[in-house]
């Protein structure tokens, strides 16, 4: 008998929804940082065992728009909540609800998919705090699992795998068995770039850039990478660049040399910063960028 299903991630910003995707699948495939919206669009990744294929996808940390872009980011969530055969709703042991976040809870309660909420950052609380949370969860959601883990510390990562796989539905494998990821790599350059502006960059600079790559192209020993990163403002770019170059400088290094941790090879990465005005809130630039059809 062989499993297979779409296991959606879903959960409120910084709950650690991105660190517990790249441990599941033991790939870094989605961005990490300590800032909110650090996932904008759904990652997949997928897993392989002898009589299972678990397609897992991350997805934006859920909020009440306040720009196009955002309703864009939150239609990825919702898409999640409805094409799941298991969804993974993720929590931890200090987070707050909000009325959007209870509104998904609502939804996940009425719902007929299968529930794993995952209680994380376990190693920051105590034994009776942690009974207690679980005893919460299970009141809310009663027909979930509750499946408490550290993500960063690898802890009952095993204990989740075998919920996940309990509960995927009897059949085929949707991709390839050695199949990562749907994502091309020009996608993994981009985010890993992103990645570097928003941890370099305070306020709203890091919340205002995309990245487009011009020109990927593949050679036997290098890669060689173009991208330009869209600015909102014009008073952006300049804070993107630095003086004398320097920030700008020193972002493309962080992210040559992740990107060739990433591709086990060396990459020859050139950016360039562009005006894109207002693009947040442009149905033609969110199209242009992936996030509308």
């Amino acid at each position: 008998m062989h499993k297979s299903g779409f296991v959606n991630i879903i959960g409120n910003p910084n709950v650690g929804k991105s660190t517990l995707m790249n441990e599941l699948v033991g790939e870094r495939l989605s961005i990490i940082t300590s800032k909110a919206q650090t996932t904008r669009h759904r990652i997949m990744g997928i897993v392989n065992g002898d009589d299972f294929q678990i397609v897992y996808s991350d997805t934006p940390g859920i909020l009440k728009p306040a720009y196009k872009l955002q309703e864009s980011m939150m239609h990825f969530v919702s898409d999640a909540l409805s094409d799941a055969d298991v969804i993974l709703y993720v929590t931890d042991t200090v987070e707050r609800g909000d009325e959007t976040s209870e509104a998904i809870v609502a939804t996940l309660a009425r719902g007929t998919t299968p529930v794993i909420v995952v209680i994380n950052k376990i190693d920051l609380t105590t034994q009776e705090q942690l009974e207690e949370l679980v005893g919460r969860w299970h009141d809310r959601l009663p027909s979930a699992a509750v499946v408490p883990v550290s993500a960063l510390n690898r802890f009952n990562m095993e204990g989740l795998l075998d919920a996940i796989v309990a509960r995927l539905p009897e059949g085929e494998p949707y991709y390839p068995k050695d199949t990562l990821t749907d994502r091309p790599l020009r996608f993994f350059a981009s985010e890993i770039i992103r990645e570097k502006i928003l941890l370099n960059y305070q306020k709203e600079i890091p919340y205002s850039v995309e990245i487009a790559i011009e020109e990927y192209r593949e050679e036997p020993t290098i890669d060689r990478i173009a991208a330009t990163i869209y600015v909102a403002r014009e008073s952006q770019k300049a804070i993107l660049i630095g003086r004398r170059g320097e920030m700008l400088k020193k972002v493309g290094t962080a992210a040559r040399i992740d990107l060739e941790k990433f591709l086990d090879k060396k990459v020859f990465l050139q950016l360039f910063v562009k005006v894109s005005d207002n693009w947040r809130d442009s149905d033609k630039q969110l199209r242009r960028f992936g996030y509308m059809e």
